[in-house]
């Protein structure tokens, strides 16, 4: 759904007048390459159909007030005094933070946003709040921010003013997606492919109703057992280890430590069998690896849960499914699957029903293209 008739409308409604601009920023699904991000390693995520919007006009004092039409909330605060809070808000907050510490002159401005990017259900919804906050700020002030240094900015905003100490994947192809294309990154070099997804294969969405928040989960954990284990085997990152390296190397870690580790790299050479199979238009292929992904995200990595895996398997059991997997950081929120698009109608109505008698709770299943990235409006001054 295009929300930008809703922000514009929204924006005259409470300013009296109309925006001067309007910006978008997608939330992502990632095929494959689960927690390799913060390790240095390899993802392929694509941008998804559902967006964060932001309706505004430049102000000729420091102030920013915006409006979320989800949480019917403002936020109001000054470019030149910022106070770490709590709420949606503070990722307004952070775009602001680190572009000015990297030498951004901004303008202030008021704005609407509104955004259809489920919450909490890893499809990176704080990114694409970031990266529109970002945009807003770049509109404002008159500026054409190199996209790749955009996203550097939200990642440092995220790490920095949040708190939350993730990978560089949700930015970049929130920036960068292009329609039809799966964006193989490289998360140390920012090197980045665009990859055509295979023909004749539709991506499902699958929402569990579950949700976690990232912050105050286990996320961090995992990060700090990654460092941990590339510390004792000797390398920079994960990134570093080779699978039949790290075989020879196991006494190295202990139990968990392992786990995680094994994950990691296992996980890298899986996102690069992928782009060799979409290559290929393999579907077959890239459906097997997804099916791998979960199982080692589930058992290695333990970020699953009882609901991701029981999407993952009635998903699995459907006509014409690929394969299923988890996405984005776990704990809760959605899987993905990769289905025959001829079958993907009646796929989404039986998961849904067998979803719901399984576990109790009404999910939300939704097919997607892969979507264009983020951008600028302008309308008018």
């Amino acid at each position: 759904m295009d929300l930008q008739p809703v922000v514009t409308q929204a924006f005259e409604d409470h300013f009296g007048r109309p925006p001067a601009f309007v910006v978008r920023a997608p939330g992502r699904v990632n095929l494959i390459g689960e927690h390799t991000d913060y390790n240095d390693g390899y993802v392929l995520p694509m941008a998804i159909e559902r967006a964060v919007w932001i309706a505004l006009r430049p102000r000729s004092d420091r102030r920013v007030i915006i409006r979320s039409q989800e949480y019917n909330q403002a936020i109001d605060f000054s470019l030149d005094k910022m106070a770490k809070e709590k709420g949606w808000g503070e990722y307004i907050k952070g775009a602001a933070w680190a572009t000015q510490q990297a030498g951004w002159k901004l303008s202030a401005w008021e704005g609407v946003m509104s955004g259809n990017v489920p919450i909490g259900a890893g499809l990176s919804s704080s990114s694409a709040v970031t990266v529109a906050a970002l945009l807003a700020f770049a509109a404002a002030s008159d500026l054409d921010p190199d996209p790749v240094k955009t996203a550097l900015l939200g990642h440092e905003a995220e790490d920095g003013w949040i708190g939350l100490h993730g990978g560089i994947m949700d930015q970049m192809v929130s920036l960068l997606a292009h329609p039809g294309h799966a964006l193989f990154l490289d998360c140390r070099t920012l090197a980045f492919k665009r990859i055509p997804l295979p023909t004749g294969a539709a991506v499902a969405v699958l929402d569990t109703a579950t949700r976690r928040g990232l912050v105050d989960s286990a996320y961090n954990e995992r990060r700090s057992q990654c460092d941990a284990a590339a510390k004792l085997l000797g390398v920079r990152a994960l990134r570093d280890v080779g699978e039949a390296q790290f075989s020879t190397r196991l006494a190295m870690l202990d139990k968990v430590t392992c786990r995680r580790a094994r994950h990691v790299v296992s996980e890298n050479g899986r996102v690069l069998q992928a782009v060799k199979a979409m290559r290929r238009g393999d579907s077959t292929a890239l459906g097997r690896l997804l099916d791998a992904s979960h199982a080692s995200l589930r058992d290695d990595f333990e970020v699953s849960s009882l609901a991701l895996d029981a999407m993952v398997e009635i998903a699995r059991s459907q006509p014409g499914c690929y394969g299923a997997r988890l996405t984005g950081a776990g704990f809760a929120g959605c899987a993905i699957a990769l289905v025959e698009e001829a079958r993907s109608a009646a796929f989404s109505f039986d998961v849904t029903r067998e979803y719901e008698q399984a576990v109790g709770l009404k999910p939300a299943v939704y097919l997607t293209k892969a979507s264009a990235g983020a951008s600028i409006l302008r309308l008018t001054i």
